[in-house]
């Protein structure tokens, strides 16, 4: 889409401008393709704006919901879903399934922190987990331990493939956005070649005379 959509616009600012009389021909290559490429930047500033518009009015909406969810924390936080695998109990009839929402809250804020802050959980940290895993569902120690490790395991492998996808995001954004210049600068010399003539001939060095 950005290679067909920057093509159309170069071909239109090349074909539709204006011919020059008494220039070289090498020079009016130069301006065409000058053209096509002002256009694709034109086009690519536009459709930033456009798409910021929408995305602070996203992040406004945002900001101003945050107070209104923060009772729901518990439930919106991205980390939700690693807690609930922690503190899923072996008996789902126990009464500690159905209480502890501050100990759920303050492991969310543990977990999201310390993944903010680096890429992993201290040891300290881990301990004091294993300790609320093992009172909130019965496990053992060590099970509860086993269970921290293997949750911390699954964050950090989610974390790495969310960066990679990001990553690979940024890199064809960057190709599309060179695509999509050569596509416009290409496209307008093709247009100004059509309109005056000269499209794959070899005239550079002559004047463009119109007849």
């Amino acid at each position: 889409m950005a290679m067909i959509s920057s093509a159309i616009g170069g071909y239109l600012a090349g074909r539709l401008r204006t011919k020059w009389v008494g220039v070289q021909a090498n020079e009016v290559h130069f301006r065409d393709t000058a053209h096509g490429f002002l256009a694709w930047a034109t086009a690519s500033v536009l459709g930033a704006v456009l798409l910021a518009s929408p995305a602070t009015s996203l992040v406004g909406g945002t900001l101003a919901g945050a107070t209104q969810g923060a009772a729901n924390n518990a439930q919106s936080s991205p980390m939700s879903g690693y807690v609930d695998t922690l503190l899923r109990s072996e008996n789902p009839s126990a009464q500690g399934q159905q209480s502890g929402d501050d100990q759920r809250g303050e492991m969310m804020r543990l977990f999201t922190t310390s993944f903010r802050n680096g890429n992993d959980v201290n040891s300290a940290d881990r301990t004091y987990v294993a300790k609320v895993v093992s009172a909130r569902t019965g496990l053992s120690q060590a099970d509860a331990e086993r269970r921290v490790n293997d949750v911390v395991t699954q964050v950090k492998s989610d974390l790495e493939a969310a960066r990679k996808a990001a990553m690979q995001i940024a890199i064809w954004l960057t190709l599309s956005l060179f695509i999509g210049a050569f596509s416009a600068s290409l496209a307008a010399t093709e247009g100004g070649g059509l309109r005056d003539g000269t499209w794959g001939k070899k005239a550079y060095g002559t004047p463009a005379i119109n007849r």
